[in-house]
């Protein structure tokens, strides 16, 4: 049974995260931006709390840090505090392990020592943060990602998948202990946490040792492009107990497309970066025998690459942009071999204006890999589809999604249940593999529930939810026109297009509403 929620932990996280918060205004009065903060927190807080569990009677920490820790930094002051500060970041960053991982490259980006002195005395060392529940440090930690990806200048919002998605998501696959769960493209780590998080939940009493330290160790793991967002992800893992300091890192940083996977899953969890393009100019088709077509659209790859990460009967589920699903040439090749070779047994049409990047409109696709038959038919029978988006509008400040909000999608869904027992409601439709292919071109953009605004004007949103949806569909329709333009071999630079211009806080109130009546 799932525990009930704790109405003081959460409170608990909503004063730790403002809290933090609060210290991020100080820090861009000087010049830092909001990631840089996190950055900064992260290695601030670690320190600490590694000093904390040191200094513990009982069942201490036993972590080689050759002396750079909290203790050596937090009883200086002044420019020998900030010396002492790069001197910590640089030793650890030239250690073995996951907190060399951590510190690898790590930099000062606080100039002003006295800046730095109150982080270090106002704000971290006068809490215990090993007093408070792992639950608490980490969900605070992943408040500040989260104010962090609110923040649209920084890009943050690329790599923050929303959490009520995650945790549906993850509700519906039902990991296991027994489970070895991979996220290819795995930014801040937040699908894999969840996993682990689910797997404590409904497990954690009845786990062995070892399933205990499997899970902490290599049970779950990620692949992140991006060195600065992969040191955020571990940091974040060791916050939720994933991973030991010293011990391998559980986050890799590499092009996940570059290679064959050397080691499987039975669980793949992911969002891939959205856009067109290969990495670093990469051709994959070249270096991956095992992928089944070329192609320059990077859900696509991940898609290919997602099938071979898998395990026969693993499960996946991946969230994915529109044109994944209606793209033509390689898209209809790949999308074809994917309902032959697994069960693509259900797709999750997500509504706009949950993502913190503008224009996005993305799904989940959800499907299990098969063994395949001598007599080749395919391994998909129905796919069953559940439209979240037509007439749900969502905004991050004025209506943001809310976990509550996929309950009927979860109940739909059937975890653990056979796909006979599911049952066709307004919201959720199935197609058979034949009336799929009957489509033409395999277009899996299946619609079936009618706009309500169209036909009736009091069905129309307020006039700042409207406006957010035509910049979604504007930027939707440009990433669009990108990938046409890749594709026909024009270069990125060419393409380029300042989304900025688009921006919603650009538009007025007054702007919105004249625009809503016209």
């Amino acid at each position: 049974m799932i525990p009930s929620v704790d109405v003081r932990a959460e409170d608990e996280t909503r004063v730790l995260v403002n809290r933090l918060w609060s210290y991020c205004e100080l820090l861009r009065h000087s010049g830092v931006s909001t990631l840089d903060y996190v950055e900064q927190l992260t290695y601030l807080l670690f320190l600490k709390m590694v000093q904390e569990r040191k200094d513990w009677p009982f069942n201490k920490l036993e972590i080689e840090d050759n002396g750079f820790d909290w203790n050596s930094l937090v009883h200086k002051s002044g420019h020998d505090l900030a010396d002492r500060y790069v001197e910590i970041l640089t030793g650890l960053g030239g250690m073995p392990g996951m907190i060399g991982a951590i510190f690898k490259g790590a930099q000062s980006k606080i100039q002003e020592p006295a800046v730095l002195e109150r982080l270090v005395k106002d704000l971290i060392n006068k809490h215990q943060w090993n007093m408070t529940g792992v639950d608490v440090k980490g969900d605070a930690y992943e408040g500040l990602l989260q104010r962090g990806a609110e923040d649209r200048k920084t890009g943050a919002g690329q790599y923050f998948t929303p959490r009520p998605v995650i945790d549906a998501i993850v509700e519906c696959i039902q990991p296991e202990p027994s489970d070895t769960i991979v996220d290819p493209a795995c930014g801040t780590g937040g699908f894999l946490i969840a996993a682990a998080t689910y797997i404590n939940r409904h497990y954690g009493n009845s786990m062995t040792d070892e399933e205990q330290r499997r899970l902490r160790n290599q049970g779950v793991t990620g692949v992140e492009l991006v060195a600065e967002t992969a040191r955020l992800a571990l940091m974040n893992m060791l916050l939720h107990d994933l991973g030991l300091p010293n011990g391998n890192p559980v986050i890799e940083v590499r092009d996940s497309l570059a290679k064959s996977p050397a080691r499987h899953a039975s669980v793949v969890l992911a969002n891939p970066p959205f856009g067109v393009g290969t990495i670093s100019g990469a051709n994959y088709s070249e270096t991956r025998q095992d992928l089944w077509t070329s192609t320059t659209n990077k859900q696509l790859n991940f898609l290919q690459h997602i099938f071979t990460l898998l395990d026969t009967d693993g499960r996946a589920a991946v969230v994915l942009p529109d044109n994944v699903l209606t793209e033509q040439g390689a898209g209809v090749a790949i999308r074809e071999k994917l309902l032959r070779t697994c069960d693509v047994h259900t797709l999750l049409r997500l509504p706009t204006g949950i993502f913190y990047a503008n224009g996005v409109k993305a799904n989940v696709l959800f499907f299990d890999k098969r063994k395949p038959k001598p007599d080749a038919t395919p391994a998909t029978k129905k796919l069953w589809v559940y439209d979240f988006r037509t007439n749900q509008h969502f905004t991050m400040k004025q209506n943001p999604l809310r976990r509550e909000y996929l309950d009927e999608f979860v109940a739909c869904y059937r975890p653990g249940r056979p796909w006979s027992e599911r049952v066709e409601s307004e919201r959720f439709k199935s197609y058979t593999y034949d009336e799929i292919i009957a489509r033409g071109k395999i277009n899996l953009d299946l619609k079936f529930l009618k706009d309500e605004s169209l036909s009736d004007a009091d069905s129309l949103p307020s006039p700042e939810v409207l406006v957010q949806e035509i910049i979604d569909d504007l930027q939707a329709a440009l990433a669009e026109f990108q990938s046409v333009g890749e594709e026909l071999g024009l270069s990125p630079d060419e393409l380029e297009v300042d989304a900025a211009e688009l921006s919603y806080s650009q538009v007025t109130t007054e702007e919105s509403s004249r625009l809503a009546v016209e």
